[in-house]
């Protein structure tokens, strides 16, 4: 199977750059899996989308703001302190990290991405902040800008990052993040932090659309799986096969776990939010041969057509990227061909695509 047979054209206009006023005014392209045939509609439509007994599944991690921007310095030189003013004389070049996944909290060792990616070597130090208020060694270095880097001891590490750091607005979005970002590249649910991504199918609801559910009779339940790097890494091979799938870290708590059960048992649909919430339940249904066990584990599986889906039945989900394992994802839940068709409408229907654009149900 060809990574290109996941490519389309969609017209620069159609990348939704900002919100829109309210999460639920998005658009809803509903497609049924079984005949492929779609309606248009309105996400504040979607509760009605739902059945009694149905279980709703949430991906509720937190974005944190892993964009930081800075100075660099060349290798084995000192950090910045009082007793070493000089060092600052030797600062150069506006660089930007991307904090990907943290490796240890003793010493703080995150993988990032850094730009420019050729220019920052081993040894070198980066400087972030008004006052240099974080300060990291650059350890090691991989392909296509990745880095790993050590950062100096500091009181309130977290504290500083929320301060000093940006939202890691996705590439596509073409402007600098805002203070509204900070509110609206996050779900309202969302509790520990760890994303350097929104699980954007959740972007759309709010506490109404909440009520809505629960008056339906619909049950919720949230997991977490922290969203890394792999969102955005391209895939670099010409054949499907040959991708090796970027890993996320996840968790699933007892009550999640259980809930999962009984409704897989009862024979109940599970609707999945979000891809990172497939990811979650069908790594966990195999590695637990057919049953979710609590717990932490890291997400490694690779969903493309001819996927054999054990748990979940519907899923919610927005518009994704060409020749992107996430469109691979949706294709195999949704059929190939129904989905390149559903696509193509939703390009023709002036549909916002991404991050912060609409929606699709595929039920």
């Amino acid at each position: 199977m060809l990574v290109s047979d996941f490519d389309f054209h969609l017209p620069d206009e159609l990348i939704a750059q900002e919100p829109l006023a309210t999460r639920d005014a998005s658009r809803m392209l509903c497609v049924d899996r079984s005949t492929g045939q779609w309606s248009d509609s309105r996400f504040r439509d979607f509760p009605e989308r739902l059945r009694s007994g149905d279980l709703l599944v949430f991906n509720n991690t937190r974005v944190f703001p892993a964009r930081l921007y800075g100075h660099r310095k060349g290798p084995r030189a000192q950090p910045v302190s009082p007793q070493n003013p000089a060092a600052r004389d030797l600062l150069h070049g506006r660089i930007e990290v991307l904090l990907t996944r943290q490796i240890s909290t003793e010493p703080n060792d995150w993988e990032c991405l850094v730009r420019p990616g050729r220019k920052i070597g081993v040894g070198e130090w980066l400087f972030f902040g008004e006052h240099d208020e974080l300060q990291a060694e650059v350890l090691g270095r991989a392909e296509f800008g990745e880095r790993r880097i050590r950062f100096q001891p500091v009181e309130d590490f977290s504290s500083i990052l929320d301060r000093i750091g940006h939202v890691p607005l996705p590439p596509y979005i073409a402007r600098e993040d805002s203070r509204q970002d900070r509110e609206r590249y996050q779900t309202v649910y969302a509790a520990p932090r760890g994303s350097v991504a929104a699980p954007t199918a959740g972007l759309h609801f709010t506490a109404e659309v909440f009520d809505r559910i629960r008056r339906r009779g619909v049950e919720t339940v949230e997991v977490t799986l922290h969203v890394g790097l792999g969102t955005f890494q391209p895939i670099r091979v010409e054949r499907v096969e040959d991708h090796k799938i970027h890993s996320e870290p996840y968790s699933i708590s007892w009550d999640a776990a259980s809930a999962i059960n009984r409704a897989v048992n009862d024979e109940r649909r599970i609707v999945a939010v979000g891809t990172t919430t497939v990811r979650t339940l069908e790594h966990a249904a195999r590695a637990g041969a057919g049953s979710i066990f609590p717990g932490s584990s890291i997400a490694d599986i690779f969903i493309y057509p001819g996927f054999d889906f054990k748990v979940v039945r519907a899923m919610l989900t927005n518009f994704h990227l060409p020749q992107s394992s996430l469109l691979m994802l949706v294709s195999a839940f949704g059929g190939k061909e129904n989905i390149r068709c559903a696509y193509e409408h939703a390009v023709a229907e002036k549909y916002r695509f991404y991050s912060y654009g609409d929606c699709m149900f595929l039920d």
